[in-house]
């Protein structure tokens, strides 16, 4: 698989994404993110005119509920012809396989599915003493990934120090989409598990997942275009 950057979009509504964008050249279209702060501001038809303007799409709703509401809620965002949508893994995998059923549209396409495991801003102390899960974070991260495997979904999120372990347990083409992705030079904001695109790189990451040291920067485009350079190229 064709490593790649995914552009987090995470505006307040729609003129302010649409802004961003422009900056680009006319004739590049970023792979880009909309998340639940864009999502819920300017609904799906932000998700439309960026599909109609050439653009790929994660959409990033981390869905998370019983079966039957996921599964309903998949069919609807598969209307929306978008490229990648995700659940959260601590749904299960029973709500993990109705997510890739309501997502499967009647000719048997469908979007890349992936489940998040643990958010970046998870760490080991949070993971132990808030969420009481007693096991490791690399444990528990690994052993999420293979409940999405076991479910039929493409791949996870991850932070990149856990993508290699996660192609260990689950194979080569088992998708790892890593956002915690922060310049050396840059800040960590809230992010805990992080690592430059470069390192993303070696550690096995498909997608690298990037957000304020792209649409932050004085120069967005010339920002994105490093990563390109230290990720992809």
């Amino acid at each position: 698989m064709k490593r790649d950057v995914i552009i987090a979009c995470d505006f307040a509504g729609k003129e302010a994404a649409m802004d961003f964008l422009r900056k680009f050249p006319a004739g590049e279209k970023p792979f880009v993110k909309i998340g639940m702060e864009l999502f819920y501001a300017a609904g799906p038809d932000i998700v439309r005119e960026l599909k109609a303007a050439g653009h790929r799409i994660f959409l990033d709703l981390k869905l998370h509920d019983i079966p039957n509401t996921v599964k309903k809620a998949m069919a609807v965002l598969s209307g929306l012809d978008i490229d990648m949508v995700n659940v959260h893994a601590g749904g299960g995998v029973a709500m993990m396989r109705a997510a890739i059923e309501g997502l499967t549209r009647p000719d048997g396409s469908r979007p890349l599915c992936i489940a998040v495991t643990q958010l970046t801003s998870t760490s080991s102390q949070m993971l132990e003493e808030e969420l009481l899960i007693k096991a490791g974070m690399e444990e528990t991260i690994v052993s999420y990934a293979k409940n999405a495997k076991a479910a039929g979904l493409d791949g996870v999120v991850c932070s990149p120090r856990e993508a290699g372990l996660v192609k260990g347990a689950c194979g080569g083409d088992f998708i790892t989409v890593t956002p915690g992705i922060r310049f050396a030079d840059a800040a960590k904001d809230d992010q805990v598990r992080i690592t430059t695109p470069a390192q993303a790189r070696v550690l096995g990451s498909d997608f690298i997942v990037v957000g304020r040291p792209i649409t932050a920067a004085t120069d967005p485009v010339d920002s994105y275009h490093r990563c390109i350079k230290d990720f992809v190229i």
